[in-house]
């Protein structure tokens, strides 16, 4: 974040984990004290496995995996960062402009990301060889998989929005791979519906390669993707807030653009003259 504001304690603890090759179980641990939040350093080692439903020595082994002796130097190191810097002021915004500020955070994050765009170009190559292209989303992700397919439909031929779960989930993948997909993007986010990891186990088993638009680099989404695109989910209202990753989906749509830019613009020249001829639009 380059804006100089407070460095949040959930996004501290995450920078722990960032760049360090984590086993799923180890994911697990590493969502649980992102979850909790301050409280995470006062937790002993057998709290955090029962919250991670993992054994004890699995957190020690994590602990020494990020650098630390055991358990106890890690929550000592996760104290200072989640202490309250001192000498702050009281914040004067009101709940409404706390969630707005927290949002643009999560897109100053977001951006920093974007310093090495590699990933996410790598990321769009594959996607834009796949036809058809599947895209995944359930539930909270529902609109957000529907959003993109509306856009990336003009610029690619084939995109299957996979939007609701059951038995026929499974058909649908295995369907889409017999077509020729290569790939499915997933939008995987809280509170990661069960069907939606099914999903993309499915979607490993049949061949794909699976990009992930999760909130978290240890979101439980990571353990059964090839590739993982982290955006922060806003969590100050009621009802969560996705502007990050809607931000993340629609770079990700440029990145494939990018990747096949012939078939872009022939594509979207084709559009805009049947628009034209249909007079779809006012302006």
């Amino acid at each position: 974040m380059n804006n100089g504001s407070v460095v949040p304690p959930g996004d501290r603890v995450l920078d722990l984990f960032r760049g360090v090759r984590l086993t799923p179980t180890q994911r697990r641990i590493a969502h649980c004290l992102v979850q909790q939040g301050p409280a995470v350093a006062y937790l002993s080692a057998a709290e955090v496995a029962e919250l991670a439903g993992v054994s004890q020595p699995s957190v020690t082994r994590f602990a020494m995996a990020l650098g630390h002796d055991g358990y106890p130097a890690l929550r000592r190191h996760l104290r200072e960062l989640t202490a309250a810097p001192r000498g702050g002021r009281p914040n004067p915004d009101n709940e409404l402009q706390q969630a707005v500020r927290a949002e643009i955070e999560n897109l100053d994050r977001l951006a920093d990301q974007f310093a090495d765009r590699d990933r996410v170009a790598a990321a769009g190559r594959v996607l834009a060889a796949s036809h058809p292209l599947p895209v995944l989303g359930l539930r909270a992700a529902a609109p957000l998989a529907a959003y993109f397919a509306y856009f990336a439909a003009k610029v690619l031929p084939d995109v299957r929005v996979l939007d609701d779960g059951g038995s026929l989930l499974t058909d649908r993948i295995e369907q889409a791979a017999e077509a020729g997909a290569t790939a499915l993007l997933a939008l995987v986010l809280p509170r990661y519906p069960r069907e939606a990891l099914d999903a993309l186990r499915e979607a490993r088993t049949a061949g794909l390669t699976v990009v992930t638009i999760t909130d978290s680099p240890v979101s439980p989404a990571g353990e059964h993707a090839d590739v993982v695109l982290p955006a922060a989910v806003g969590a100050q209202l009621v009802f969560d807030l996705h502007t990050a990753p809607m931000t993340l989906a629609m770079v990700l749509l440029q990145a494939i653009c990018d990747a096949a830019p012939v078939q872009t613009q022939r594509r979207l020249e084709a559009f805009e003259a049947s628009a034209a001829r249909r007079q779809l639009f006012l302006g």
